[in-house]
């Protein structure tokens, strides 16, 4: 096969990787030349190109239009993702991932990323006590662990001298995830303190806002399992339809509410230690900076004492259901202001019953955010909350029932005239390299997850029933088989016991009978016809 054959093929194959500043990418040398192509430890070559796993490639960036939302250019690192900082990254082919190739794509699994597996996300009252102790285990150790292969950048290209200067810090693997959603939906700097542009959101307010959120909780749950070593684990997710109340907030979940400061969480839970960060955008605006990443204070949640107008009661099962039967993704302008949009609805700025844009009252997925009245009800420091985490795992949920129940064409999927940053082509900000909005506008199932509610009844059953009781006996199974032992040698001992003791009855009764007359005989004396015992 000649090279440019074999090229071809690669370009075929491609599956672009899914990172946020590489560590290896942060260097002068890296940011001067915007080449993010680093070598594979595996083979010592540029992107496993030596194993066919990928090649550093041009970067090549959608130039159709965008909606009037944003009306200016060349300002904001983000624009035209990720050209400010890299114009070439590892590209990788078949089910290769990561910024170096060296990782297999979601859903596959072995040392040539060849194995298929199917994940599946539970609802977090179904785990056993064991799974969802694990689960607040992995949190907090994410939490507390330095991120080994990423950093989050403090300032923007010109701040760096055009990458001269490097400004970036290192973060915790959980606090990643909170200063990437910061990033994606931070105002725009126009130059000079406080001078900023509000109506800009790279992952929110538009067609982007599902498949921003799916692949975010795909490189989450993906993160975690390096971290922990753990490559089953799976996000649970919170079903809170018709819900009265926070029914996660309990010490042994996410945090019961502190009974000294109603705004805190209970010493009794771990979550009482976490320090937010990225939740003070007033302060970077006027500062004319980026979050660094520093700590802020304590994990704020306040769930009911909220605003009773805005959000006069969560989600019920009925509103769900009316969001599902619309079956236009994007209508209109494609931002909070559209009509009979299913993306709207569900994101939460329309009527659900009626589909109608809607001012002042946050509904839906929006509803819940301010239901917490905390950390969570501020859009760029919501994920600060680990009930984010959750909560987002069921909206994407509802986002594969629709899916599956409308099975829309990717050209249903807004080409151009969305807002900045939500158009079929352009690259999500801010992972590096990179993924496309459309690409994920397909079925969980492609992406080797699934969630257990929307298994069929059988599956369903394993896995919210039969699975735990297994799990459950599976942690005590040693136990079990001592027990088994144990009593099988206790009840060997009992019988021994009474086969004695029976061996022993039985010869003292034959000597008892060989000593006495028979038990029938017949008195010839008297003359008796009858029969009498001698007993």
């Amino acid at each position: 096969m000649s090279l440019h054959l074999l090229l071809f093929f690669f370009l075929q194959l491609f599956s672009s990787s899914l990172q946020q500043f590489p560590r290896v990418c942060t260097s002068p040398e890296v940011l001067q030349s915007k080449r993010c192509c680093p070598v594979w430890p595996g083979d010592g070559s540029v992107c496993g190109v030596q194993s066919g796993r990928g090649f550093c490639q041009d970067v090549l960036v959608s130039d159709l239009p965008n909606g009037p939302q944003y009306p200016h250019s060349g300002v904001d690192d983000r624009e035209r993702w990720p050209l400010v900082f890299y114009n070439q990254t590892c590209q990788c082919a078949g089910n290769y991932m990561g910024f170096d190739c060296g990782e297999c794509k979601f859903g596959f699994f072995g040392a040539n990323c060849a194995e298929r597996r199917e994940s599946v996300r539970r609802n977090i009252f179904q785990l056993s006590t064991t799974e969802r102790q694990r689960f607040i285990s992995y949190l907090n150790l994410a939490k507390t662990t330095i991120s080994p292969d990423y950093m989050i950048v403090t300032g923007t290209y010109a701040q760096m001298n055009n990458g001269s200067t490097p400004m970036f810090a290192n973060i915790s693997v959980y606090d990643l995830f909170v200063w990437m959603h910061y990033y994606v939906s931070r105002d725009a700097l126009l130059g000079g303190p406080g001078n900023v542009w509000a109506d800009i959101d790279f992952a929110h307010e538009s067609a982007a806002f599902l498949p921003w959120h799916r692949v975010y909780l795909l490189f989450w749950e993906h993160e975690i399992r390096k971290l922990t070593g753990d490559f089953n684990f799976t996000i649970p997710y919170w079903d809170w339809r018709d819900a009265q109340d926070c029914q996660v907030c309990t010490d042994e979940l996410m945090g019961a509410r502190s009974s000294l400061n109603r705004s805190l969480i209970s010493p009794s839970s771990v979550f009482s230690s976490w320090k937010v960060i990225c939740s003070q955008p007033e302060s970077y605006n006027l500062r004319e900076a980026l979050c660094d990443g520093s700590p802020e204070g304590p994990l704020l949640r306040n769930p009911g004492d909220h605003d009773r107008i805005r959000v006069p009661r969560l989600p019920t099962s009925a509103d769900v259901e009316s969001v599902l039967r619309l079956t236009d993704y994007e209508t209109g302008q494609m931002d909070r202001r559209a009509n009979l949009s299913f993306r709207n609805a569900l994101e939460g700025f329309a009527n659900p019953e009626t589909g109608l844009a809607v001012t002042g009252r946050s509904l839906m997925h929006n509803s819940l955010h301010v239901f917490m009245n905390g950390s969570m009800s501020s859009v760029q420091g919501s994920a600060n909350d680990p009930i984010f985490i959750i909560h987002h795992a069921f909206i994407d949920s509802i986002f594969e029932q629709w899916l599956r129940r409308h099975q829309p064409p990717r050209t249903h999927y807004p080409t151009a005239n969305a807002p900045i940053g939500h158009n079929d082509g352009y690259f999500m900000v801010p992972f590096i390299p990179l993924y496309r909005n459309g690409d994920y506008f397909l079925s969980t199932k492609a992406l080797g997850y699934e969630y257990a509610y929307l298994q069929d009844p059988g599956q369903r059953f394993v896995q919210e029933f039969l699975t735990p009781y297994l799990e459950q006996a599976q942690q005590i199974w040693q136990w079990l088989v001592a027990a088994g032992i144990l009593g099988a040698a206790v009840a060997g001992i009992i019988a021994s016991v009474f086969a004695v003791a029976c061996r022993r009855q039985t010869r003292r009764r034959k000597l008892s009978y060989g000593e006495r007359q028979p038990l029938l005989n017949s008195s010839e004396e008297e003359g008796s016809a009858s029969y009498q015992t001698t007993l």
